[in-house]
């Protein structure tokens, strides 16, 4: 899906600046820190991006990435994520090698059971090792 298109489904105003999040976001493939994200813009300014990548991630354009590492790093979302439900218990493959991270949209989290009066608000899986790029 095209960026703009993408902004009107989620019902954000499309803005230069917004336009080029998500180009950086769809040419990338892999999920990406926001001073990744930074790196690749002409006029980035900090406290925009920041704001950007929020509203992003509370109209379901983008998620948290956790890979296990230190930096937060944020991915595409699926398209059937909106802003009152992210589609996002997926696992995350972090290449031990380029240190990126994927998106495996189609590898669920299990369900886990927990003892009574445990509840789970979120699950995560990071799955470490060589991704397919830099395996070839």
């Amino acid at each position: 899906m095209e960026a703009a298109q993408l902004l009107k489904k989620h019902h954000l105003r499309v803005t230069p600046f917004r336009l080029d999040v998500l180009d950086v976001f769809l040419k990338a493939g892999f999920a990406m820190s926001s001073a990744d994200i930074e790196s690749q813009l002409v006029q980035a300014d900090r406290i925009t991006l920041y704001r950007t990548l929020k509203s992003f991630e509370d109209q379901g354009i983008i998620h948290k990435a956790i890979d296990g590492t230190i930096t937060q790093k944020y991915a595409l979302c699926d398209a059937h994520c909106n802003e009152h439900h992210h589609h996002d218990e997926h696992v995350h493959f972090h290449c031990l090698k380029c240190e990126n991270t994927f998106c495996l949209d189609h590898v669920f989290v299990p369900k886990i059971s927990l003892p009574e009066k445990f509840k789970v608000t979120q699950t995560n899986m990071i799955v470490n090792g060589i991704c397919d790029r830099c395996e070839g």
